[in-house]
This record gives structure tokens, C-alpha cells and sequence, in this order.
């Protein structure tokens, strides 16, 4: 049986890089041809919120790019400024959309790296293709939510974060606290993995070097967001670390009522504070009347929700493209379905193949950490996109275990990628039969 290949770092073989840049070079030509070619479309949910904020109030003359004239304190602050920043150079939205395209295209390397450190290079160059190439980040690239610029931020942060831990130096373990903090500001949920990933860097040995790294990474994400916690208190006298959109999602995910009736029960408190605070308190009270089967009932919930649809099945099902016809809406679907449902089969193959070492348990534990986030709360496929890279890491290893023909090597990790591969099925089927009943799939006469 082939050995299991050994991490190298980045650039050690010198096609490596030569190939990496490749890669690079196709996921941006795909990016700007989707741009260029894609049907006339509209916003749709959140883009409607960053660009209302984003192109309205802050390059408003009242506001004038100010944080303390203006109350935003529901989303993270981030996006919305990169699009007002940007939309105020010549050509508009169009600049906005050109560099989520680079920053989304600068993503392949991004992962290629990590992996080729934490994976060996041909895992790395695997998992940059699928990055390079799946059609779900491609159309994500010109459209105006914050996931394209968070992927970005996020998965450069874990490269200089694993770089820090593997040459012991402080300046990269800085970068990545400050990448791991610019993602806190575009999107609040990774900001409460900072301190793991702090622990994990402090863990390596016990001499107090790395300690001292972990301490500089924590630091530096800290340092990051203070600004913008310091305005909070200042513009609305309460410690909000971030955002309090975390307190509706965690009352909408457990409550048992529907969307329409939170809203309005929402809405009804007045100030921005108090609706997050209301919202906090009866979500922790709708767990607490759930018990002891609320966590079992919501894995079995969200999960369809988060693995089970898509975005861009979303766009076509609201319309934003026009009345199409049905024959445009199932080769849409495919063409993003397909490759998903197979680099889930080779996420399962590779999650049971591949032994997780001290590299690999980060990228697991974000994996794990992020889903069971969304567990709580409630889940969503738009915001299955942060982990995608670490799906498509072990995919990749999946891949070439599969072309080594080094797949399973015990009856317990047969089973185990039995039950993985299961349980996405599960998971799938019924997002996508909902899907396939919707009338966007169907012409009038059937």
C-alpha cells in the first residue's frame, strides 16, 4: 500500500508553484468571463441590505463615510465599506464587482498553499483546482454579498497562521491575527474561533516561543476589531463585540414560529439593542424549553438546510434572472449541483482516509466548529461557503487516495466513510427535491 504522502512546505518542489500560478491564472479567467457573460440579473435578500448601505447611506453627504454618523450595527461593518469605497472610484459598481473577481481568483492560491503545507502538493494543487474551478464560488465572484471578500481574508489567514506555526515566527502569526480579524468585521461568526486557533498555535511545544505566538495572534485579532467595538460603545453604550445579528439568528433558528411572526414580534421592541437582547433571551429560552432532544431535533433540521440547496438554486427559484425557461433552470442546476454532490462524495472518502495530524485537526476543527455554529443557530447554504476550502481540502485528499488506490485501510474507516457519505445523502435529498418541485422547474403546462 503507497505511504501516506507527507506535507511539504509551500514551493518545495519547483513545479509547484509554476502550477499554482496556472491554476491562479484559470480560476481568474473563468471569474471575468462569468462576469462578462452572465444573464442580466438583480439583488436579492442581502445584497439589497450592502448595497443600500454600501452605495446610500454611507457615501451620503449626511454620513459621509463616518462610523459614528450612522447606526449600523446589525451586519458587520466590512462589506458594506468595500463597496462604498470602491463605488467611488471611477466606473462604480463595476470596480466592486472586478475585484471580488481577483480576490476570488486569489483564493485558489490561498488554499493551494495550506494544503500543500498541511496535505503534501499534490493534495494542495487538487484542492486549488477544485477552488479554481467550482461553479458555485465562480458565481458567487460578481455578486454583492460579503462571502466572496470573507473567503479571501479567512483562508489567507489560516495559510499565514499555519506558516507562523511551521518556521516560528512571530511576523506571520500577526498577519493572520489581523486576516482573522478583518473576517471577524465582514462576517462576526469566526471571530470566536480566534481564541481556539490561538490555543492551537500556543500548543505546539512548551517553550514559551510559542506561547508568546499564540499571544500575538490573539492580540492582533483583538486589536483588529477593538476599533469598531470601541464605536459601538460609544454610538450605543453596550459591549457588542461586532454585529447583533447573531441574536435574531439564534432565536429564528430555535423558536417554533415562522419567519413573518419573529420579524414582527422583532421589530415591535424598539431600539436596536433591545431587539438584539429580546432576540438573545428568547432564543436561549427556546432552547432551554427544548431539552433534552433539542440538539438531535436540530441536526436533523438544519443540516438539509445548510448542505441541501444552493445560492444560486435560491437566485433561479426567486426569479432574478427573469422568467426562463424550465430547460434554463435544470442545466443551471446541474452545472452547479453536479460537481458539489462529487466533491462531497470524495469530502467523505478523504474525512475517513486521512489521518488528522496537528495541521489537519485545524482545518477539521474549523470545519466541525462552523457547521455545529449553524447547528445552533439555524443553517443556511450561502453560509456553508466559509468552509468550503476545507471540504474541498480533504475532497482533494480523497481524490488522491482514490488514484493511489490507497482508500481504505481498516473495516472502521470503511464504515466511517459509509456513514459520512450517508449522512450527506440524507442531508441532500431534501433541499433538492424541494427544488425539483418548484415551478421555476416546470413549464405552465405541466
Amino acid at each position: 500500500m503507497p505511504t501516506e504522502p507527507q506535507p511539504a512546505p509551500p514551493g518545495a518542489g519547483p513545479s509547484f508553484g509554476r502550477a499554482l500560478g496556472l491554476l491562479f491564472l484559470g480560476g481568474l479567467a473563468l471569474r471575468a468571463a462569468f462576469l462578462l457573460l452572465e444573464p442580466s440579473t438583480f439583488p436579492v435578500g442581502d445584497e439589497r441590505t450592502y448595497l443600500t448601505w454600501g452605495t446610500q447611506y454611507l457615501p451620503s453627504p449626511r454620513v459621509a463615510f463616518s462610523p459614528f454618523r450612522m447606526h449600523l450595527i446589525f451586519h458587520p461593518p466590512l462589506y458594506p465599506y468595500f463597496i462604498a469605497g470602491l463605488r467611488s472610484l471611477p466606473g462604480g459598481l463595476a470596480v466592486v464587482q472586478w475585484v471580488q473577481v481577483a480576490l476570488s481568483a486569489l483564493l485558489v492560491p490561498a488554499v493551494g498553499r495550506v494544503g500543500a503545507r498541511v496535505f503534501g502538493e499534490r493534495t494542495g494543487l487538487v484542492a486549488a483546482a477544485i477552488t479554481a474551478l467550482f461553479p458555485e464560488l465562480v458565481w458567487f465572484a460578481p455578486h454583492f454579498w460579503s462571502e466572496t471578500v470573507m473567503l479571501f481574508l479567512l483562508w489567507w489567514g489560516f495559510e499565514r497562521l499555519l506558516q507562523a506555526d511551521a518556521e516560528g515566527r512571530a511576523a506571520p502569526a500577526v498577519l493572520a491575527g489581523v486576516l482573522f480579524g478583518l473576517t471577524a468585521l465582514t462576517r462576526e461568526t469566526v471571530l470566536y474561533f480566534g481564541p481556539l486557533a490561538a490555543l492551537w498555535l500556543a500548543w505546539r511545544s512548551p517553550r514559551p516561543a510559542a506561547r508568546l505566538r499564540g499571544a500575538v495572534f490573539l492580540a492582533a485579532v483583538v486589536l483588529t476589531v477593538a476599533p469598531w467595538t470601541v464605536r459601538n460603545w460609544i454610538q450605543f453604550h453596550t459591549f457588542i463585540p461586532v454585529s447583533t445579528s447573531a441574536g435574531l439568528n439564534l432565536w429564528q433558528g430555535n423558536a417554533g414560529l415562522t419567519r413573518e411572526e419573529i420579524y414582527e414580534e422583532y421589530g415591535s421592541v424598539d431600539g436596536r439593542i433591545d431587539q438584539y437582547r429580546y432576540a438573545t433571551r428568547k432564543g436561549i429560552e427556546a432552547i432551554l424549553a427544548r431539552q433534552p432532544w433539542w440538539i438531535f431535533e436540530k441536526f436533523v433540521a438544519e443540516m438539509p438546510r445548510f448542505w441541501g440547496d444552493s445560492q444560486t438554486l435560491i437566485h433561479l427559484r426567486r426569479r432574478a434572472y427573469g422568467e426562463r425557461a424550465p430547460a434554463f433552470t435544470w442545466a443551471v442546476s446541474a452545472v452547479v449541483v453536479v460537481p458539489y454532490v462529487a466533491v462531497l462524495g470524495l469530502f467523505a472518502l478523504g474525512l475517513a482516509r486521512t489521518p488528522l495530524d496537528r495541521g489537519r485537526a485545524l482545518i477539521a476543527g474549523f470545519l466541525g466548529y462552523y457547521v455545529l455554529l449553524h447547528v445552533v443557530a439555524y443553517g443556511f447554504p450561502r453560509y456553508r461557503l466559509p468552509i468550503l476550502p476545507a471540504v474541498f481540502l480533504f475532497a482533494a485528499a480523497g481524490w488522491v487516495a482514490w488514484r493511489d488506490r490507497a482508500l481504505l485501510p481498516s473495516r472502521r474507516r470503511r464504515i466511517l466513510a459509509i456513514v459520512l457519505a450517508g449522512s450527506l445523502a440524507l442531508s441532500l435529498i431534501p433541499g433538492y427535491a424541494e427544488n425539483v418541485a418548484h415551478p421555476a422547474f416546470h413549464s405552465a403546462r405541466d
